[in-house]
Formats: C-alpha cells, sequence, structure tokens
C-alpha cells in the first residue's frame, strides 16, 4: 500500500513486556503499520524500553511514559498535542496497558473502547456480575478480603472451587480447592496481598473466542480448543485452531461471546473470551479486550491466510475500507504446542534443532538450555519452549504439534 502523503500518526501505548511473545507482537504490530504508510509513537516504561531495544528501532518515536500509573499516558498525550504532534489512532498490545490506551483515545476525542468498559473488563468479578445480570451463565463468585471470607463463602456455594486474583493474567496464583483445608496453601499462591476471587469451578471443555471489532462490531475469527494440566493448577499446555465443533455448538459460542462483548460495551481493538462447554451450555470466563497470547496471533495468521490483525485494526480505526467478512475465517490449521519437562537443573536436550527444523513449524521458541533451572508448572511463565505448526486440518495440527513436542528430550537433573 503506498504511504499517505499526509501519513496518519499511530500511538502504541504500553509498549510490550520483554518476551519472545510479546517481541513477536510488537514487531508485526509496528510492521503492519509502515506498511499502511503510518508514522509510529510507541510509550513504555524507562526500563522496559531499554530491555526491547528491537522494538524500539522499529518504532518511528520512542518516549517514556509509566503506563500503569493512572491517568500518565492520557495526562503526557494531551501535553504532546498540545505542542503540536497529531494521533489518529490509540492502541494498546498488552494486557496491563488496556486502561491507559482507553483513557487516552477519550482524552484525544479518538475512537476506541470505553475506560469504564475496559476497566469492568479488567475486574474479573465487575464482568461477572455484569454478565450475570445480562442473562449469561456464570459460576457464582465472591471478592474475598481474606480467608476467613474465602471459607465463608464455601459453606453457602458448591465445590470444587477457584481460587484467583482479581486482575492477573498467564494462570498466576489460580489453583482449584475442594474444601477449607485447601485454602492457605491456595492464598499462599496468589500475587500481592489484596482482595481475591473465590468462585465454583465449571466442569466442561474449555475454549477460547478470538475476534476484532469492526465497525463498533465484534468479529469472530475462530474458536480455540485448549488442553490444560490436571487440577489443582491451570497451565495450558496445548492449542488447536479452529475447534472440531459441530456447527450448531460453534454458532452458538459465536452468538453469546458477540452479545457479550455487546454488553459489556466494548467496540474497538481486539477481543479473546475464554469459556467452557459445560452440561447445561455455554459459560463465559474471562474476556480480554486484546488478542489472544500463547501465540495464537501466528496460528490466526496461517489459519486464515493474507490475515493481518493488527492492520484490521488501523484500517477500522482510521475508516480505511475493510474487507468482506467472509474472507476472515479459517481454511487452514494451526496448533501449538508447550514443552514442559520436570522441575530440576537442565543437563541436556536433545531433538530440538530437528523438531524446530520441521517444514511445518511456524515457529519454535526455547528459553532453556544446559545449566538452567526449570521451575514447577505452577504458572505460564513456567513453560520452557513452544511448537506452532500449520496444516490442513485440526486434528493434523494436534498430531504433528504433540509429535514434535514429545521429540525433544530433557535430561533433568532434581534440585
Amino acid at each position: 500500500m503506498p504511504a499517505d502523503p499526509t501519513p496518519a500518526n499511530l500511538l502504541l501505548v504500553g509498549g510490550v513486556r520483554a518476551v519472545p511473545l510479546g517481541l513477536d507482537m510488537a514487531e508485526l504490530a509496528l510492521d503492519q503499520a509502515h506498511a499502511r504508510g503510518l508514522r509510529t509513537h510507541l510509550t513504555n516504561q524507562e526500563a522496559v524500553l531499554a530491555a526491547t531495544p528491537t522494538v524500539a528501532r522499529r518504532a518511528g518515536a520512542v518516549s517514556a511514559v509509566d503506563f500503569t500509573l493512572p491517568g500518565e499516558s492520557a495526562a503526557w498525550a494531551r501535553t504532546q498535542s498540545g505542542a503540536g504532534e497529531r494521533f489518529d489512532a490509540v492502541l494498546a498490545l498488552q494486557e496491563m496497558a488496556q486502561v491507559a490506551a482507553a483513557e487516552t483515545a477519550e482524552a484525544l476525542g479518538l475512537p476506541g473502547n470505553p475506560p469504564e468498559a475496559v476497566r469492568r473488563v479488567r475486574t474479573k468479578d465487575a464482568c461477572r456480575e455484569a454478565l450475570a445480570a445480562a442473562g449469561f451463565r456464570q459460576p457464582a463468585v465472591r471478592l474475598c478480603a481474606d480467608r476467613a471470607e474465602a471459607e465463608a463463602f464455601l459453606h453457602t456455594s458448591t465445590g470444587p472451587w477457584i481460587v484467583k486474583p482479581r486482575d492477573a493474567m498467564g494462570s498466576t496464583g489460580v489453583s482449584r480447592i475442594t474444601g477449607p483445608a485447601d485454602l492457605p496453601s491456595a492464598v499462599a499462591l496468589l500475587p500481592g496481598e489484596g482482595p481475591f476471587l473465590v468462585e465454583e469451578f465449571v466442569q466442561g471443555a474449555e475454549y477460547s473466542v478470538e475476534g476484532l471489532f469492526l465497525d463498533g462490531a465484534p468479529v469472530v475469527l475462530a474458536v480455540t480448543e485448549k488442553e490444560k494440566v490436571e487440577p489443582p493448577f491451570f497451565v495450558e499446555v496445548g492449542h488447536v485452531l479452529p475447534a472440531e465443533l459441530p456447527a450448531a455448538t460453534r454458532q452458538e459460542i459465536e452468538q453469546q461471546v458477540e452479545r457479550a462483548l455487546t454488553v459489556l460495551g466494548l467496540r474497538s481493538g481486539g477481543f479473546h473470551v475464554e469459556l467452557w462447554l459445560s452440561p447445561d451450555g455455554v459459560v463465559l470466563g474471562e474476556v480480554h479486550g486484546r488478542f489472544g497470547g500463547d501465540w495464537i496471533h501466528r496460528m490466526l495468521a496461517h489459519a486464515v491466510p493474507g490475515l493481518e490483525l493488527y492492520g484490521l485494526i488501523y484500517d477500522d480505526l482510521l475508516g480505511r475500507p475493510l474487507p468482506d467478512r467472509a474472507a476472515l475465517r479459517p481454511v487452514r490449521a494451526a496448533a501449538v504446542r508447550f514443552l514442559t519437562p520436570p522441575p530440576g537443573r537442565v543437563v541436556a536436550v536433545e531433538g530440538w534443532a530437528e523438531a524446530a527444523g520441521h517444514p511445518d513449524v511456524l515457529l519454535a521458541d526455547l528459553a532453556v538450555a544446559p545449566g538452567d533451572t526449570v521451575r514447577p508448572l505452577r504458572t505460564s511463565g513456567n513453560r520452557v519452549g513452544a511448537l506452532v505448526v500449520g496444516a490442513d486440518t485440526p486434528d493434523q495440527a494436534r498430531k504433528l504439534a504433540r509429535e514434535l513436542a514429545d521429540s525433544v528430550r530433557f535430561t533433568v537433573e532434581p534440585e
């Protein structure tokens, strides 16, 4: 696409975290902006900017702004605007910067999600309350200040239960309990000292729905099948996209997700909605106003040939022509399998080069080498690698991802 003689200016609030997944998403987002002739200005905390030089070099301009400070990003953007810098679109890539981006877009009078809607979905109990009030199936949940409040909730509800942070990601601090005796260890896993959530455990297969907003309406791109470790923890070890579901079930999932996003007030950017297929039907889980992690963006790009996730958002925010929705459906499949060796000190890794070099591997990431320590599998950050593969069908993708992951052999000494 040729550059506009008066290029639009994109502000990416909050940059990315200094991890391979975040770096990959940011580099793709910036490349797709530049392919559309956009100028880019990226903000992030000073220490993270220093730790992500490849991203900083791709951006047209970079500024140190702490998106975690309430109102800081919006105030900075107003100051820049008053000094003559023009912004035409605002976007945040990472979860923790969504509120700052919404506040900034509102302050500049630009399209974006209402800040109150973003705060609602970022606060898990508030999101559940809003969905339940609108008639969606939701597990009973209680915001608890301490163990005593949590134990009182257990006596009024049906177990088992999930203990989780009110506002976190990556399965951090999430565990399943079967009674009051399990509470001390579950609470000890939580990050920080603030209030936490206890909710009824939902029995059923887990999925997520990936999509984005075009013209203010949610557009589902795919439903993703999840595989997690056995309780008490819930770390995801694999995904397959698109999920193999009966047409009626897929349609019911997509309709519920689209209606829920509208009820919650989201209208811009990407989305990633988790859910269960319970014996009683669809039960919506956590709602995110950004694309899914775990390399789902790479899986989507293979399953939907020619898809540019971030470019579509820019086109939407800037009022540019948008594609036919029918062209935004998977015609191929992809899967990811995460490497999760037992905890201990790594002595040797065998078979990685062969697995990573398979012609159907879309992305290979290994985070450990001999001498490194593997932590017990408690959060997604404890996984040590990933293999993303593409195939013609979901079953082929699932089998290939498992075979390649199983072919990587770790020798680990207990510590």
